[in-house]
C-alpha cells in the first residue's frame, strides 16, 4: 500500500530534521527529513528553525512522493522501521 496524508510534526534541532507521520492504510509511519535535503530542494541554505514547519509544507509534494517511494522499495532505518529521507534522495540519476 502507499504511504498516504503527511503530518508535521516537529524541527528536531538536535538532530537536523523535521519529523513528520504518513499513513500506510491506518498504521502511521514515522518519517524525517534532513533540514540539508530541504534546503537543497528549495535552493537556500540555513533556513531558520522557526520557518522550518513552513518550508516542509512548501515541500510536501515532492517531501512525499519521496518518502512513499523509499517506503514502498522497502529502504527503511531505524526501530521501530520508518523512511528517513536526505539529500542524496532527492539527486537526478545519472
Amino acid at each position: 500500500m502507499a504511504l498516504t496524508e503527511s503530518r508535521f510534526q516537529e524541527y528536531d534541532f538536535n538532530r537536523m530534521v523535521v519529523v513528520f507521520t504518513m499513513k500506510n492504510d491506518q498504521a502511521n509511519v514515522a518519517c524525517a527529513i534532513s533540514t540539508d535535503a530541504m534546503d537543497q530542494l528549495e535552493g537556500t541554505s540555513r533556513t531558520p528553525p522557526a520557518q522550518r514547519e513552513e518550508q516542509f509544507l512548501r515541500l510536501r509534494d515532492r517531501i512525499e512522493a519521496r518518502a512513499a517511494r523509499k517506503f514502498s522499495d522497502v529502504e527503511l532505518e531505524g526501530n521501530p522501521p520508518g523512511v528517513i529521507l536526505r539529500a542524496i534522495d532527492f539527486r537526478a540519476p545519472k
